[in-house]
């Protein structure tokens, strides 16, 4: 036995017994890989009132969590904000030209400069016709900048092959907690990933995935003119611009919940009704994670948004358990609940044992 390997077996053993160890950061690396016969599990939490504020101070102690329906003893807990490996995944499909491009630049620049921390990583992936990483890892925002200023919206709308090629990026970064923001304003037209492909791929990681969706449903044309009074309402009432972080509002039902699969040559002319966003999608990709999808109605919006999204990611708790891995490639579910009955918690629904 290695002497590496001694330290890990040693790590196993005081997992078990509940005992908080320092471990140097490779070693960290290999127990979050879920691989080894006493796995350490990471949950991020986000705790509200009934009012969408956020919840500071809590203790271990106010926390309760489940595997499989069984409490787990919380062996690493942390409230203080920790650093971020954070992947940004943005539309620039042709739909988001002009006003929609410039607001989104503009909100992601502020993100990028005024409400990340220095330690945190960033990465850049634009999508269209297909996924293209402008720019990897660094903490050097200017060069995320300057891949944004660069773009110049085209295309039709890969969301889903996007994402998927980001998982493994994302899931490389450095820091413990990792994320990604996904910015669109339509359905996805271009992918050869369907959303239930996806879902299992980011089910198999600890990336908390976010998105931003510009809803278009209220307009008359993509020039963003309002619909005349004398056209039909839609059959279902758009939600509210801003959900409050941690409640779940019900999703307005998409021409269809699953877009099939489909190829080059699929029309993807604009104001089409397929092209509109499908917030159900964005819901199904989120919202296992412990992320979750914001909804906003007008290009303007999306600077608000993003700042929910950064204010989040820097007040939310960090929770550690021993796992006894079963190696079993299965979903096992994770629940976290509260003492206190007044306030909300949202966190990853579970994880996928690596076989």
């Amino acid at each position: 036995m290695t002497l590496r390997d001694m330290k890990l077996t040693a790590t196993c053993i005081a997992l078990c017994a509940g005992l908080a160890v320092t471990l140097t950061g490779q070693e960290k690396q290999d127990v979050f890989r879920f691989k080894t016969g006493v796995e350490l599990i990471n949950v991020t939490a986000t705790v509200t009132d009934s009012n969408g504020r956020f919840v500071s101070g809590l203790r271990k102690e106010d926390f309760r969590l489940f595997e499989d329906g069984q409490e787990q003893p919380i062996t690493h807990f942390n409230s203080e904000r920790v650093p971020v490996s954070l992947g940004l995944v943005v539309d620039t499909s042709g739909s988001m030209e002009g006003e929609r491009w410039s607001s989104a630049r503009q909100a992601l620049n502020r993100f990028l400069f005024q409400l990340l921390g220095p330690e945190d990583e960033v990465f850049l992936y634009r999508f269209d016709n297909q996924p293209e990483l402008v720019e990897g890892w660094t903490t050097d925002r200017e060069r995320i900048a300057t891949g944004l200023a660069r773009i110049r919206p085209r295309g039709a709308t890969s969301l889903y092959d996007a994402v998927a090629e980001s998982l493994p990026l994302a899931q490389s970064g450095r820091h413990r907690k990792k994320a990604i923001v996904v910015l669109s304003d339509g359905n996805d037209t271009n992918s050869r990933t369907t959303v239930r492909e996806l879902k299992p791929m980011i089910r198999s990681t600890e990336v908390m995935a976010y998105a931003i969706g510009i809803d278009n449903s209220d307009v008359g044309s993509w020039g963003g003119q309002p619909s005349q009074p004398n056209y039909p309402p839609p059959r279902t009432p758009i939600p509210l611009p801003f959900p409050m972080p941690g409640r779940t509002r019900p999703a307005p039902p998409p021409p269809q919940s699953y877009p099939p699969p489909s190829s080059p040559g699929r029309n993807t002319s604009r104001g089409r009704l397929d092209d509109r966003l499908n917030v159900t999608a964005l819901r199904d990709i989120t919202d296992d994670s412990g992320g979750r999808t914001e909804i906003v109605r007008f290009a303007r919006d999306v600077e608000p948004a993003t700042t929910s999204v950064a204010d989040e990611l820097s007040r939310q708790y960090y929770l550690g358990y021993a796992s006894l891995g079963r190696k079993d490639g299965q979903w096992h579910t994770i629940r976290v609940e509260l003492r206190d009955n007044r306030y909300l918690v949202r966190a990853r629904k579970g994880y996928v044992a690596v076989q």
